[in-house]
């Protein structure tokens, strides 16, 4: 686990809140709650607005552009906000903070549970990628020959060609997983296009590499193949209620 410093403990105002642009590509919020410090993403997940330009009581986070809330010891979403936040780890040492980067495939819905060998190993596999916002990650038509694991940012799916699109959802959190038909057998084409809505960070793999670090761990196959399954199964149900 990377620990990148970031401030002075001393910078951040009692039941206050700064936002520093890091080494890890993104803008991180730290907000201090009594003792204890908090880190989050920057931006509002909603719209690119600075959440520093926002609301904090020492409890509660509220961005000021469309009133989204969030606890501030937790991320998670209060009254009109549809997304929590991306949680970072801060450690306090000596007068500084640091922030902790961990790998998203740890908090990953797909990989969650897998043995720390395995995690490591697909870490080691994996191409961290930062993309521009509107950047095209793959298209229709497309082979699907790669696993997308977001790590901050967002990405929006589009179903369509040419003038007939229609938008598909966002990938929001940390960990999400996505392009997963590089996992399933005969490989088969997108059926939608991924871009970013903005500046993401992402870890690709080759769906062959997954494939051969879960067959060398039949423990963690199982249990990924498992919530790979239950992934499908929310993904069509979410499609069918629409």
């Amino acid at each position: 686990m990377k620990r990148i410093p970031i401030c002075k403990a001393s910078d951040i105002p009692a039941n206050g809140m700064k936002s520093y642009d890091t080494a890890l590509g993104v803008k991180v919020l730290i907000a201090n709650a009594g003792d204890a410090y908090y880190g989050y993403q920057g931006m509002c997940p909603h719209q690119d607005v600075c959440l520093d330009e926002g609301f904090f009581d020492g409890a509660t986070l509220t961005c000021h552009q469309h009133l989204w809330q969030w606890d501030i010891t937790t991320g998670e979403a209060v009254g009109l906000a549809e997304a929590p936040l991306e949680r970072f780890v801060i450690e306090h040492e000596g007068g500084e903070l640091f922030v902790l980067q961990s790998s998203a495939l740890k908090v990953s819905e797909l990989f969650k549970g897998a043995s720390d060998a395995a995690i490591a190993r697909l870490d080691a596999l994996a191409r961290r990628e930062t993309q521009q916002s509107l950047a095209t990650l793959y298209d229709v038509d497309d082979p699907a020959d790669d696993v997308w694991v977001l790590e901050s940012g967002r990405v929006e799916f589009i179903i369509g060609r040419g003038e007939r699109t229609s938008p598909a959802g966002f990938m929001l959190r940390k960990g999400e997983v996505f392009g997963w038909a590089a996992l399933l057998e005969n490989h088969p084409k997108r059926i939608a296009r991924a871009a970013c809505a903005e500046t993401s960070t992402l870890l690709r793999l080759k769906g062959e590499d997954v494939l051969r670090v879960l067959a060398d761990d039949p423990g963690s196959g199982y249990l990924v193949m498992r919530q790979l399954s239950s992934l499908i199964t929310k993904h069509l149900w979410s499609q069918g209620g629409k």
